[in-house]
C-alpha cells in the first residue's frame, strides 16, 4: 500500500477538504504516513488568505524531493507557478485518487475547473474523531478589497439542503455530538438555490439526538438581512451561543474602501440586538490591523469599536497586500505602523478578555471534551462555546464525555475548572 501525508493549512474549511480526500484515498486502498519521511506522495492543501501561510507552504514545497499534488485556494488563485506539480481544485476533490495515482506514475495532473461537482457524503477520516465538520456551500457573493479567497474558490455554490441534512443525520446517528456548520460565508448560503441559512438551520434542528451545533463565519450583512429567523435558530439549546460575525474595521472610510457591506454604526446595533436576545452568546469577529491609507485616528476607531462590542474573540490580521486583489494596488503602510497596531491591538484585547471570562468564575454547568490538552489536562466546551480546561486527577480518559464542572479561574483565552 501507498502512504500519503497530509499538510493542511488555513480555516475549517479546508481541515473539511482534507478530511474528505483521506476518506476517499483510504477507500482506494491508500494508508495515511505517520510522517513526511514515511509518505510515498505528499499533499499540501494550501490557504492563500494570509501571506505568511502561502510563503510556509511554497517553503515547504521548495524542501520536498518527493512526489506532490497540490491542493486548495494556492493554486487555485494561480496555476502559472505550480505547471511542474499536479494540481487538484477546489471543487474537484472527488477526483483525488486518479490525481495522486497519475501523479505517482510520474505524469503532472492539473484539475481546477470550478464547476458545481458532488462534495458532500463521500468518504473522510476526521481530524477529530469527535466533530463532525460539514461545509455548506463553496464561493462567496462578497468582492472585499484585501480579499484573495474569493478568487480563489469563486462565485457562490451553495450544497442542497437534503445532502447537507444527510450528511448531518449520518453524523448524528454515528454518535457525533459536536457538529460545525462551514463556508467561506455561512449567511450567504442558498442564495443562489432560493433558501437560506435560517432555514437550513430549522431543517438541521428538526433531527433528533444529542447534539450541538457550532455555525461558522456569517457576514454581519446577512445576519441583518435575516436577523429575526437566525436569532430563533440560535436560541435552540441544540445551537451554542456562539457566533463569528468579522467587523474588519471600525470606521466608515475604510470599510468602504475594504468593500464591506455595512457601517460602523449598523455592526454596533447588530451586536446590541443579539445581546439583547442572548445576553451569554460569545461574540467572535476580526480586526485587519494596516489597511492601505488607514490613518491613526481610523485605527483608534477599531480599538473603540472592540471596546464597545466586547467581543468574546478576536482573530488580529496584520494587512498583507494579495496579489490580485484591489487592495494591492493601493498605497501599502510602513509594515512597523502595522506590526505596533497589531501589538497594541493585542494587549487592549487581551485586558477586555481577562475581565469579560471573570465572570464565568464560579459558574457552574456541564462540557463537552473535545480536545485533549497538554499535563494530562483536557479541554471542552460549554453552551457558549467557551474553552473549559480541566485537570484530570484519576487518570481516566475524559476524551468523549461530558461532565459537570465549576469555574475556578480564568486566562483571557479559557476558563479554568474543577470536576464536581
Amino acid at each position: 500500500m501507498k502512504k500519503v501525508w497530509f499538510k493542511t493549512y488555513g480555516c475549517t474549511l479546508n481541515y473539511s477538504d482534507t478530511e474528505v480526500m483521506k476518506g476517499l484515498l483510504q477507500k482506494a486502498g491508500f494508508r495515511e504516513a505517520a510522517d513526511q519521511a514515511g509518505a510515498d506522495l505528499i499533499i499540501f492543501n494550501t490557504c492563500t488568505v494570509k501571506d505568511p501561510a502561502e510563503k510556509k507552504f511554497l517553503y515547504e514545497l521548495s524542501k520536498t524531493k518527493k512526489p506532490v499534488v497540490i491542493a486548495g485556494c494556492v493554486p487555485q488563485a494561480g496555476i502559472e507557478r505550480f505547471n511542474n506539480y499536479s494540481v487538484i481544485g477546489v471543487r474537484q476533490l472527488h477526483k483525488i485518487v486518479e490525481v495522486v495515482e497519475e501523479t505517482l506514475k510520474g505524469n503532472v495532473v492539473h484539475l481546477i475547473d470550478l464547476q458545481r461537482n458532488k462534495r458532500l457524503n463521500l468518504p473522510k477520516i476526521r481530524r477529530n474523531k469527535l466533530i463532525e465538520i460539514i461545509p455548506t456551500c463553496n464561493g462567496c457573493l462578497g468582492e472585499c478589497a484585501y480579499c484573495k479567497t474569493r478568487l480563489a474558490r469563486g462565485e457562490l455554490c451553495s450544497y442542497s439542503p437534503r445532502e447537507i441534512k444527510k450528511q448531518f443525520e449520518d453524523a448524528v446517528n454515528e454518535g457525533i455530538k459536536e457538529i460545525w456548520i462551514t463556508s467561506q460565508d455561512n449567511g450567504a448560503y442558498g442564495k443562489d438555490i432560493r433558501t437560506s441559512l435560517a432555514e437550513l438551520m430549522k431543517q438541521l434542528l428538526e433531527t433528533k439526538g444529542n447534539y450541538k451545533i457550532r455555525i461558522g463565519m456569517i457576514n454581519p450583512n446577512f445576519f441583518m438581512e435575516d436577523f429575526d429567523a437566525l436569532i430563533k435558530n440560535f436560541k435552540n439549546d441544540k445551537v451554542f451561543k456562539f457566533v463569528h460575525l468579522p467587523a474588519q474595521a471600525g470606521n466608515d472610510r475604510i470599510l468602504s474602501l475594504m468593500k464591506r457591506r455595512y457601517t460602523r454604526a449598523e455592526y454596533i446595533e447588530l451586536i446590541d440586538r443579539i445581546m439583547k436576545e442572548i445576553p451569554d452568546i460569545t461574540i467572535s469577529t476580526d480586526i485587519i490591523c494596516g489597511f492601505p491609507g488607514e490613518t491613526e485616528k481610523e485605527f483608534r476607531e477599531s480599538i473603540e469599536l472592540i471596546k464597545r462590542t466586547k467581543p468574546g474573540v478576536l482573530n488580529i490580521s496584520k494587512f498583507y497586500a494579495r496579489p490580485g486583489t484591489s487592495a494591492a494596488s493601493m498605497k501599502q503602510l510602513d509594515t512597523k505602523i502595522i506590526k505596533r497596531r497589531s501589538k497594541e491591538l493585542k494587549m487592549v484585547y487581551n485586558q477586555l478578555a481577562l475581565r469579560q471570562n471573570q465572570r464565568w468564575v464560579g459558574w457552574t454547568g456541564e462540557i463537552y471534551i473535545d480536545e485533549k490538552g497538554k499535563n494530562n489536562t483536557f479541554i471542552g466546551r460549554n453552551f457558549a462555546y467557551k474553552p473549559v480546561i480541566v485537570k484530570n486527577k484519576k487518570n481516566c480518559d475524559l476524551f468523549g464525555k461530558t461532565v459537570k464542572i465549576k469555574v475556578e479561574n480564568v486566562t483571557s483565552y479559557d476558563l479554568k475548572a474543577k470536576i464536581i
